[in-house]
């Protein structure tokens, strides 16, 4: 996902600065961006991006150009060819459109209905891992709940209880336990995967913390086909680095795959 543009937008407008609203209209082939991305741009800068390269250089180009000019709108149509110094082989055409408070309001407006479509992704714990994952989530196209009841726990994390945070989450969701204690950590996940409709359930730990979870899991009655749904360890492949970061970059990229595949 690239940069909200909405509160840029809104900025620029009641600043009285000039700018640019650049959209992709059309992606034909091979391209960077797909149709519907923007970026704006000013004298000085961009925000978002369209692909970046050659591509981006000649309507940032023409978008500062236009500023010049004092336009309001301009069409390009441009081939990802030799011709721009770049070879995608596909063709874009790109819709130019000075920025006022109407270009504005639309562009939060668009942004707050793509948001609303966003896979929600729960995620219990603010530790140093589960901070980690909720930076590494924060610009991507997923709509974090964060959860964690202690009272030092970061002002951002709901204090909510976790069973009833599961049970109201909508359908297809992602849920990650990353909790203080190992026996939080199995309550919440044994209520998640209790949910046959979420698309991910899953708890950091080692391959024995799993083990332990399945015989609990199954001794309180529950069926063991569900612990097929299980992702324990999290995060895929296990690397020599395990800091927070690296942790929550893994883990991040197997939502992605998971959530928008």
């Amino acid at each position: 996902m690239s940069e909200a543009l909405g509160p840029v937008a809104d900025r620029l407008v009641a600043a009285g600065q000039a700018a640019v609203l650049v959209t992709i209209r059309e992606a034909r082939g091979s391209t960077p961006r797909e149709a519907g991305t923007r970026m704006i741009v000013t004298p000085e800068g961009l925000h978002g991006t369209i692909g970046g390269g050659r591509l981006e250089w000649a309507a940032a180009d023409r978008a500062r150009a236009l500023i010049a000019e004092g336009g309001t709108q301009s069409i390009m149509s441009v081939p990802l060819g030799p011709a721009v110094g770049q070879c995608c082989g596909g063709q874009v055409l790109l819709a130019l459109a000075r920025l006022d408070r109407e270009i504005a309001d639309g562009i939060a407006r668009d942004e707050r209905a793509a948001a609303a479509d966003w896979p929600v992704v729960l995620l219990f714990g603010a530790g140093h891992v589960g901070v980690a994952l909720a930076r590494a989530l924060a610009p991507l196209p997923l709509a974090l709940r964060w959860y964690d009841e202690r009272e030092d726990a970061p002002a951002t994390a709901m204090r909510e209880d976790p069973a009833e945070a599961i049970a109201v989450a909508p359908s297809g969701s992602a849920v990650v336990v990353m909790t203080h204690e190992h026996r939080l950590d199995y309550a919440i996940t044994e209520a998640a995967l209790l949910r046959p409709d979420l698309a991910y359930v899953g708890m950091i730990g080692s391959a024995t913390k799993r083990a332990r979870f399945c015989r609990g899991f199954i001794a309180n009655g529950n069926d063991s086909g569900q612990l097929d749904r299980l992702t324990c360890p999290i995060g895929g492949r296990k690397l020599s680095d395990k800091s927070p970061a690296v942790i929550a970059a893994q883990v991040a990229a197997e939502l992605l795959n998971v959530l928008l595949a």
